[in-house]
């Protein structure tokens, strides 16, 4: 972890800014705006980009990919100029807490794995490369979603040692349980082997 030098004040602050940010349900405004539906309604009923491919707009499913993103990124980096390394530390988990649990849709959101990534490219951006590079290997070779998400996680914190960040890895290894437990439900169905693949509607 990085030495805490920002006063109690600005570290709530910047975490308050984080889950705002976070919490902007992009998946849910893209549909409504384009016309795809209710996403609560479609395939898994999450509000990622996983669930806005199953609508058959891949326009829509990247532009929720890079914003689902970016709102991390924003906050880590807005975070790290105005306050410092322990802020963004903050400021990204609770974008990342405020992706799984909005407010805005009474704390039921997405299961944060483009909010993840992101904030990994953020903070650290070799082991933000790593971390989508593994995801995408993941993808192409079993075409499951939910799958590369997990091992994209759960490697992290490998990349994190590997490239010598390890400043972040008491958050990466919280992250890494945090995209664990939103996906129980994907894990459980990867044991019974009815997880469906990436396009399957």
């Amino acid at each position: 972890m990085p030495e805490l030098l920002s006063d109690p004040t600005t570290l709530g602050l910047w975490a308050l800014i984080g889950y705002l940010l976070g919490s902007i349900p992009f998946g849910m405004v893209l549909a409504a705006v384009m016309g795809l539906g209710n996403l609560r309604s479609i395939g898994s009923g999450n509000i990622g980009a996983t669930n806005v491919l199953r609508t058959g707009n891949k326009l829509a499913a990247a532009l929720t990919l890079i914003l689902d993103g970016g709102k991390a990124a924003v906050a880590v980096l807005l975070a790290r100029a105005f306050a410092g390394e322990d802020a963004a530390q903050l400021a990204g988990l609770m974008a990342f807490f405020g992706h799984c649990f909005p407010v805005w849709l009474k704390f039921k959101g997405g299961k944060g794995v483009a909010t993840f990534l992101g904030l990994l490219l953020a903070l650290a951006w070799p082991v933000g490369i790593a971390a989508c590079l593994t995801w995408l290997a993941t993808a192409v070779i079993a075409r499951i979603s939910s799958l590369s998400a997990l091992v994209a996680a759960a490697t992290s914190t490998f990349w994190m040692v590997v490239l010598g960040y390890g400043q972040i890895i008491v958050m990466g290894a919280a992250l890494t349980l945090l995209i664990f437990w939103t996906h129980r439900a994907n894990i459980a169905r990867l044991r019974k082997g009815e997880e469906p693949r990436i396009g399957q509607k």
